[in-house]
């Protein structure tokens, strides 16, 4: 099948940051929603940067000032009444619709207006404010800010505990904006794939050849998927395309997903409806490479155990544990699998001697262990055949359940498989997970595709 571009087009620089906030907005509302763990953190700027500076040294002087003032004889409240008057739009800007009897007690105990007569009648305790605002803080922050409000009311001198209540403030600020999301991510759920979609097309509009890649990775999958079911015996066909000679769109689509899950990052542009979830599908992708390791390290192990060492759990679970941190860094561009996997050879045998000897069992003789390091070491290459059946199966598998409708229970897991279930459900759902939201925002722009690409097959 032949791939055109399609034609390049030039947009103003009002349309480049329109599109980029459009964009932005969309990215940050695809990640509440996909996202369980998403939490806004408090900004902290690098140790040694120029804006950390500046801002020490902007608040120094700030709080410097508010002490000179404090210290005066008559004390001088400016500072301070100011400070007063951003701490209520603060406790006020926390409270509820139905916090009507606390947005009383702020707005009557932190009058301005009557704060300032009393300082300029000498009758302002600025200590007894102080007392009140802990009070509000406590009745409306998270749980887990209790003691850092508690801490407050051991502090006696004055411009070090309003530091301190500004300090406790901006934390409770994220903490309310975090239960903001928590409150709104079932209400975007609900909206954020019409959403999408139609960010989407406004973007599409904006530059035509939005789709292209996406155009060349449903045209590869849809090939890919012939080439397989010519391939096979008369009779046969492919995973999910009927007896027909063109494979059907789900099928299709299901192979571009897994198609994904083995992409060259480096070297090829990723399809733009998953551009936002790049970081995620690699995220999987190296799960699934370290899976398809620590599978074929375990299999060949059980293999040459005696049989009654993979039966028991303790022992297969221990040995588990021991490879997986061993394999832990795979991530790392310092990390190299072979030297990796020498280590993994020289423990597993360790291991796997003092198991038998516990059980009782013949002990590994030195030719053994000496094949069964050999295994484990050719692990390493992507041709080992080994490895290669752990890697179709663990694919096989996702691509059942994808097929599957992602219903409940998962399928079973394929021989081999075993002792890596857990760790293989629990990545199969987030994959799934990912593909069915995808799927539900971009489902129309891939129907039409496919439409023209399967009839041209």
């Amino acid at each position: 099948m032949d791939f055109e571009a399609s034609p390049p087009r030039f947009v103003t620089v009002d349309e480049l940051l329109e599109t980029a906030k459009g964009v932005t907005n969309m990215v940050l509302a695809h990640e509440i929603v996909v996202n369980g763990d998403f939490r806004i953190k408090p900004v902290e700027l690098p140790e040694d940067s120029l804006e950390k500076r500046v801002k020490e040294i902007v608040h120094k002087a700030f709080w410097d000032c508010l002490s000179v003032q404090l210290s005066e004889d008559p004390p001088t409240y400016d500072h301070a009444i100011k400070l007063v008057g951003e701490i209520k739009e603060t406790l006020l800007s926390f409270l509820l619709p139905g916090h009507t009897s606390l947005r009383n007690q702020i707005t009557e105990v932190l009058d301005l207006d009557l704060i300032k007569q009393e300082a300029e009648n000498g009758a302002l305790d600025i200590s007894k404010l102080a007392e009140f605002i802990i009070g509000i803080m406590g009745t409306l922050c998270a749980p887990a800010r209790d003691e850092e409000v508690r801490k407050l009311k051991d502090i006696k001198e004055i411009v070090s505990l309003f530091r301190a209540i500004f300090s406790v403030l901006d934390l409770m600020k994220v903490d309310m904006a975090n239960f903001a999301v928590s409150s709104i991510r079932p209400h975007l759920m609900q909206q954020s794939v019409e959403y999408e979609r139609k960010k989407f097309q406004e973007l599409l509009e904006k530059q035509p050849n939005s789709l292209d890649f996406v155009t060349q990775w449903l045209e590869e999958a849809a090939d890919d998927l012939m080439k397989y079911k010519n391939a096979l015996p008369a009779g046969g066909g492919a995973a999910g395309s009927g007896d027909g000679a063109v494979p059907n769109p789900v099928a299709v689509q299901n192979y571009a997903y897994l198609k994904l899950l083995k992409w060259d990052h480096l070297q090829r542009p990723f399809p733009e409806t998953v551009l936002m979830d790049q970081s995620r599908f690699q995220e999987l992708q190296l799960q699934l490479e370290q899976l398809t390791i620590l599978g074929a390290v375990l299999l060949v192990t059980f293999s040459m155990a005696a049989s009654g060492i993979s039966s028991q759990a303790n022992f297969a679970e221990k040995l588990k544990m021991i490879v997986k941190i061993l394999l832990t860094d795979m991530h790392l561009p310092s990390f190299h699998l072979k030297d990796a996997l020498t280590t993994v050879g020289e423990k597993v045998c360790l291991e796997v001697s003092s198991c038998l000897s516990l059980c009782g069992f013949t002990p590994f003789t030195t030719d053994k262990e000496t094949v069964l390091k050999g295994q484990i070491q050719a692990v390493a290459s992507p041709d080992d055949p080994i490895r290669r059946i752990m890697d179709a199966r663990i694919l096989t598998f996702l691509e059942t359940y994808l097929a599957s409708g992602h219903q409940k229970p998962l399928p079973a897991v394929p021989g081999g498989l075993g002792p890596v279930q857990k760790e293989l459900e629990e990545v199969a759902v987030k994959f799934v997970r990912l593909v069915n939201y995808n799927k539900m925002v971009f489902s129309p722009y891939y129907d039409a595709i496919l439409s023209k690409i399967l009839v041209r097959a």
